[in-house]
């Protein structure tokens, strides 16, 4: 095992650093090559797994929204209405956010979809405490409307 090969096992940053003052340097020989691909492979993973995690959290509240807010009382409507109003728009800014610095996520963003949905609507069941079975089985939302500031499901004006 080589130097630089170790440094990842024990000192995670100056391994980094070392791999990158190589690159600039232009000694690729001496690169971690294996090391570099894995860690290239975890990032592209990391920046998928939290385009799934912000769809799902969305896609819940807008389930959360369309399908409990409305039969709830007055008094919670409006409580958990303004609660659930600052998780979407939150959410919405935050996948904007990453969907502008990883342009390359939107090719992803239908399998993605499919793949948060199914985790929205259970975690949705969960916390509503609605049978699943409320639920569409398919994402009822466009990823036009998903994305879309205006867009609230049901009848529920935003507060």
């Amino acid at each position: 095992m080589s130097d630089i090969s170790e440094l990842y096992r024990s000192d995670y940053s100056a391994w980094a650093q070392r791999n990158a003052a190589l690159l600039r340097a232009g000694d690729f020989a001496a690169l971690d090559i294996a090391h570099l691909l894995e860690e290239l492979d975890d990032m592209g993973k990391s920046e998928q797994r939290e385009l799934e995690n912000r769809l799902t959290i969305l896609l819940a509240h807008l389930l959360k929204w369309e399908y409990q807010l409305p039969t709830l009382a007055a008094r919670w409507r409006e409580f958990d209405g303004r609660s659930w109003r600052a998780t979407i728009i939150a959410q919405r800014d935050r996948l904007a956010k990453r969907l502008s610095k990883a342009p390359g996520l939107q090719a992803s963003l239908p399998a993605t979809l499919a793949e948060a949905y199914g985790d929205a609507a259970r975690l949705a069941s969960k916390e509503t405490r609605l049978p699943r079975a409320t639920f569409p089985a398919d994402c009822p939302y466009s990823l036009a409307q998903i994305l879309d500031d205006g867009f609230y499901p049901g009848p529920e004006a935003p507060p």
